[in-house]
């Protein structure tokens, strides 16, 4: 989980509007998601994480336990049922709501972190690099 702590600047977004577009998200947000360069914040305080997104647009925070679900509101509104799990050095988090499931997997390489967006059969990346 160390690798992850700190602070990461988006620096580059794929398939991320046809992402959006999947999860249900309308045509006015996501001409705001595309054009925004959000930043990404973990911290650690025992085993409690908190992993902060933040925007011009708008800023999310979420607190989780490996392993335990817990409820979340995400930047576009849903509410779901969540879990983040740490497996093979990546942090994988599943969001299930009315039916339906997405996973955003968060992988560092250095001071490079991805993040692979998957819902069905479209797929996203966002690379991030470390901040200051």
């Amino acid at each position: 989980m160390d690798a992850f702590i700190g602070k990461w600047d988006l620096k580059e977004s794929k398939n991320f509007d046809a992402y959006m577009e999947k999860l249900g998200v309308n045509a006015i947000m996501r001409t705001m998601g595309n054009n925004t360069k959000p930043s990404l914040k973990f911290t650690m305080n025992g085993d409690t994480i908190k992993f902060i997104t933040e925007s011009l647009l708008k800023t999310t925070e979420i607190t989780f336990k490996l392993g335990e679900e817990f409820d979340e509101t995400t930047a576009d509104g849903r509410k779901s049922k969540s879990v983040i799990t740490l497996e093979d050095g990546k942090l994988v988090h599943v969001q299930k709501w009315m039916g339906k499931e997405t996973s955003l997997v968060r992988e560092v390489n250095g001071n490079d972190l991805t993040l692979t967006l998957t819902m069905d059969d479209v797929v996203s990346t966002r690379h991030y690099v470390k901040g200051q």
